[in-house]
């Protein structure tokens, strides 16, 4: 079976940590799907687009450009699934078919763990707290800049947390 090497969206490259390209077979049709797992960062940035251009090399050099819906799995780790109708004019030989009736879909996550897509690209969030301090520290902080501060923060929670 055919796999995927890189995929485009939109005319932008990001890492793709696993995925399975396949045609599933229903009664109402056959659709091109492509499931993947990205960073928590891709999933983001995608998640409620409902369309895209996506441009899919495969990894026998053929290419598959297609305008294509999206959708985000759930799962353990952050996924997405883009589909399309398929294209009598592409070649989909080698590609991975799937019925409807078939309850064994490939096991992308298989083998990596949220740890392993953190060390390629960790999202930061941003968080609030309430402390009470005396004023004196509470002033010091106000005259301080945020980035000086996140710093200043991520450098104490990196000798403690760790």
């Amino acid at each position: 079976m055919v796999g995927v090497k890189s995929i485009i969206i939109d005319g932008e490259t990001f890492y793709i940590f696993n995925s399975a390209i396949y045609i599933f077979e229903s009664s109402t049709g056959s659709t091109l799907e492509v499931d993947m797992i990205v960073s928590e960062i891709t999933l983001r940035k995608y998640k409620d687009r409902e369309s895209l251009i996506a441009e899919i090399e495969l990894e026998d050099g053929r290419v598959i450009s297609s305008f294509m819906f999206l959708k985000s799995l759930p799962g353990r780790l952050p996924r997405l699934n883009l589909f399309c109708e398929l294209d009598e004019n592409e070649n989909y030989e080698g590609v991975l078919r799937i019925s409807e009736n078939d309850l064994a879909f490939p096991d992308i996550e298989e083998g990596i763990t949220l740890e392993d897509i953190r060390k390629v690209e960790m999202p930061n969030e941003k968080i609030t707290l309430k402390l009470n301090l005396p004023i004196d520290q509470v002033e010091w902080l106000r005259e301080q800049k945020n980035r000086d501060l996140n710093l200043l923060f991520k450098e104490l929670l990196n000798k403690h947390f760790k």
